[in-house]
């Protein structure tokens, strides 16, 4: 089995590699100390098992496997405990909690080995459930971090989403729904079935004939609102 080790700390990637060597079917071909470093290994390595840090510089261990469409062979090693209880809740793969143990390593490497090859939903659901600072896409080779506070709207164009924030426009491969379910709802309100809008920067709703409504937003552009969208946005704004 090849295993990718993804830590910041030097000693956390030793320690890792010294309860690996008890196992003699264990390969290691590679170690990164961020998750820029990670996003490129994972590609081009294609580890069947990493070993991979939460809190890291850069990017984070989710936004590493939000960006990579990583599913399955992920063993969480982090000295924060508040993922721990999402991690567990899930039933993720399983969940290092620093420090830990040869014998809590076993365990989880053994976890392991037994859901290699399997397509793991918990992971999605993970990355799905934490609330999102800012939003990772990989584009042409190139990482975009979009600042979640900066977005003015996102539009649903498909199978992708655009994401629209301080007068750009970049696409993503991620339906509209899953988008809106990692988004603070006192923040981002879906106001018709292709649009979700940050309730910061709306400016007024405007009628635009007896049954068609629009949001204006701050910078202008005009946003249909569903009789559902209204209803919806009644609840965060004086109508």
């Amino acid at each position: 089995m090849n295993i990718l080790i993804v830590d910041d700390e030097l000693l956390a990637r030793r320690l890792t590699r010294e309860y690996l060597s008890k196992h003699t079917d264990m390969q290691i071909i590679g170690e990164c100390e961020n998750g820029l470093e990670a996003v490129q290994a994972i590609s081009e390595l294609a580890p069947d098992l990493i070993f991979l840090d939460i809190q890291m510089p850069k990017m984070s261990g989710l936004e590493v496997l939000e960006v990579t469409g990583r599913q399955s062979g992920v063993i969480f090693t982090t000295a924060f405990d508040e993922y721990a209880l999402k991690a567990f809740d899930l039933h993720a793969v399983d969940y290092l909690l620093k420090p830990f143990s040869q014998q809590r390593f076993d365990a989880a490497l053994n976890q392991a080995r037994q859901l290699i090859g399997q397509k793991s939903a918990n992971l999605i659901n993970l990355i799905t459930k934490s609330q999102l600072d800012r939003i990772v896409i990989r584009d042409r080779g190139q990482l975009h971090f979009i600042s979640v506070s900066k977005i003015d709207y996102i539009e649903a164009q498909d199978d992708y989403i655009m994401i629209h924030s301080e007068g750009k426009s970049i696409l993503k491969t991620q339906p509209l729904s899953d988008i809106e379910a990692q988004l603070d709802a006192k923040q981002f309100v879906r106001i018709h079935r292709s649009y979700l809008i940050n309730i910061v920067n709306l400016n007024r709703i405007e009628r635009i004939n007896k049954d068609s409504l629009s949001a204006v937003l701050n910078n202008g552009t005009q946003i249909p609102i569903s009789r559902a969208g209204y209803e919806r946005i009644r609840l965060l704004v004086d109508c």
